[in-house]
């Protein structure tokens, strides 16, 4: 059964400071070094857990000699991982269709104001982008693949009523992504995980 936001209210509960602006992306079997360097990025030290990355990227974003955003990297599965507190290189197509060639590449973004993207893009093509908050402007060349995943995720509609709320949009994106790739997003994953870390130019 497909996951539905309902199942990733923790994320606010239990870290905040990374639920307020974040770039969550998974990449099908391509290894982390390999995803930073179709990124252009370079290596940081590792970090473990969440508090960790959200104080590296928060020192690094607030260094005024630098336009570089971190990232923070581990394994799950066929699936590489890429987490970015206050950032959104993940959702930049710029950036994302050219490193999803030869793979699947499933992000979603949401900055301090609450505005968000998703984007699933598959070999250099954007096959689905909306913004979580309006699922009903959706675009890419295949804008209705997952629409009612979509429904069962809890986004929330024009045309319907849903027991879920839209400032749960961010959540029905985590369940999208999960039911794109299989990969659930736990606490104990971003709790208990060294990272591999790194950085990349912001253009």
């Amino acid at each position: 059964m497909t996951a539905t936001a309902a199942d990733y209210m923790w994320l606010n509960e239990r870290f905040p400071e990374l639920a307020e602006a974040y770039c969550f992306t998974l990449v099908h079997k391509l290894a982390p070094s390999d995803v930073l360097a179709r990124l252009e990025g370079q290596s940081e030290p590792s970090r473990t857990g969440v508090e960790a990355i959200v104080e590296a990227a928060f020192e690094l974003l607030g260094r005024s000699d630098t336009t570089r955003q971190f990232i923070a990297i581990t394994t799950a599965g066929d699936w590489t991982l890429l987490i970015e507190p206050v950032g959104y290189l993940g959702v930049t197509e710029e950036r994302a269709l050219p490193a999803s060639a030869g793979t699947r590449w499933i992000s979603h973004f949401v900055n301090i104001n609450g505005l968000g993207s998703f984007l699933w893009a598959e070999d250099a093509t954007e096959r689905l982008t909306f913004e979580p908050g309006m699922p009903d402007r959706r675009w890419g060349t295949t804008p209705d693949a997952v629409l009612e995943a979509m429904h069962h995720c809890g986004f929330q509609f024009w045309d319907e009523t849903s027991d879920t709320a839209e400032h749960l949009a961010a959540e029905a994106a985590f369940a999208l992504a999960e039911h794109l790739t299989g990969v659930p997003i736990t606490p104990e994953l971003l709790q208990d995980t060294t990272f591999i870390c790194g950085s990349a130019e912001i253009r």
